[in-house]
């Protein structure tokens, strides 16, 4: 499916979602009120395939009001089936009516929207009876059904991110059990437009197969978009607020222009060949394309200790992955070191502000990293013992 928008622009209308009602009307205009209208609902169609819907194909009606206009689309659900076209079907058993703004803000903003909002599930013209076979009575349920279905999909969140790693079968969660420590610290990113980076994406040369857990991060980051990098083209894997593309992580040229075109990120996951050598690479192209308060994540760090991945059996070689992670922990303390007046602090030491290490995990910290220094009277070079007297 082609979209609707390209990155900047639904950056851009996801932005437009903060604003108070009336003030988003001109730009919203600018962008197409048909454009918005189906960028949103692709988005809807895009949630409700992680929800319980209808046993049968069901179509709700949408019927949005733009100024003096009304925005009419079909969306059918039902078992493997999540489909929007545009039309109006006045005889659809349901039908969900919403000022289009409002609308946007519902499915892009935190918070409750629904002041112009109406459920409509068509009744029938002739009474029925109670009996489990009446074929009305029976559609009407699957009306209810999808009505929930679509209404789920628009203002409720995915905030459990074991729960959508199992779903779409990524391996942050079963293969590893990666995403409680993910939920710890991206919890607090969740309500803001993030973008976020993952380096790998799966499912080797296949251009349509992978991708599990980029999807897990767009439905987590219901507001943000998610991007894909990998050594081969994945372009099957591309949907709205999820984009792929083909390169080399150990390419510190290509990952320069990479970031310089597509950043500032807010989240960069390194889930790719996990060679010593390819993580550093990545981390100093990439970290400085990290914002102040963002996360960079290394997976898999347990290659760092087997030699045939560039790792090494010396625990203390600073050219694995593991070796340069320890090398951030001295410079998180650089304030506290006893230098050459030559050998200031770099700048990942002086943007560091932590650095959270699990089983196989790595949880790096961007921020300034400037706090005050123990004192200059202070002993380094002698025991402090022989400046005080004995008690």
């Amino acid at each position: 499916m082609e979209p609707v928008m390209d990155d900047h622009r639904l950056a851009e209308l996801i932005s437009l979602s903060d604003r108070p009602p009336g003030e988003a009307d001109a730009a919203l205009t600018e962008l197409g009120p048909a454009r918005v209208a189906e960028a949103l609902l692709r988005e809807i169609a895009a949630r409700t395939r992680l929800l319980p819907g209808p046993a049968e194909k069901t179509t709700v009606q949408f019927d949005l009001g733009w100024a003096d206009q009304r925005l009419r689309y079909l969306l059918t659900l039902g078992p493997d089936t999540h489909e929007v076209a545009p039309g109006h079907d006045p005889l659809a058993p349901a039908t969900y009516q919403q000022d289009l703004p409002e609308l946007l803000r519902a499915v892009f903003s935190p918070g409750r929207h629904d002041a112009t909002r109406a459920l409509l599930v068509r009744d029938s013209d002739e009474p029925h009876g109670l009996s489990l076979d009446d074929p009305w009575l029976r559609q009407r349920r699957l009306a209810v059904l999808a009505a929930h279905q679509a209404t789920q999909a628009i203002e409720g969140r995915f905030t459990d991110l074991t729960s959508l790693a199992v779903r779409f079968d990524a391996d942050k969660w079963g293969g590893h059990w990666y995403t409680p420590h993910y939920q710890r610290y991206f919890e607090p990113l969740r309500d803001r437009r993030v973008k976020v980076l993952e380096i790998g994406v799966g499912g080797y040369d296949a251009p349509d197969l992978g991708g599990a857990s980029l999807r897990m991060w767009k439905h987590y980051f219901y507001r943000g978009q998610v991007y894909g990098l990998d050594l081969y083209p994945k372009h099957g894997v591309d949907e709205p607020r999820l984009r792929t593309f083909q390169g080399d992580q150990g390419d510190p040229a290509f990952l320069t222009g990479f970031a310089a075109e597509h950043g500032p990120f807010d989240i960069v996951v390194d889930d790719g060949s996990h060679f010593s050598e390819h993580v550093l690479t990545s981390f100093a192209a990439l970290f400085p394309s990290l914002r102040p308060g963002g996360l960079y994540v290394v997976e898999d760090t347990q290659s760092s200790y087997w030699p045939g991945w560039g790792g090494s059996t010396d625990l203390n070689a600073s050219s694995t992955s593991m070796g340069f992670v320890k090398t951030l922990l001295d410079g998180l303390n650089h304030q506290e070191q006893i230098r050459p007046a030559d050998r200031p602090a770099s700048t990942t030491e002086r943007t560091v502000t932590g650095v959270h290490v699990h089983h196989n995990l790595v949880v790096i910290e961007k921020g300034v990293n400037t706090e005050q220094g123990t004192p200059s009277w202070v002993p380094r070079t002698e025991d402090p013992r022989t400046w005080y007297p004995a008690q």
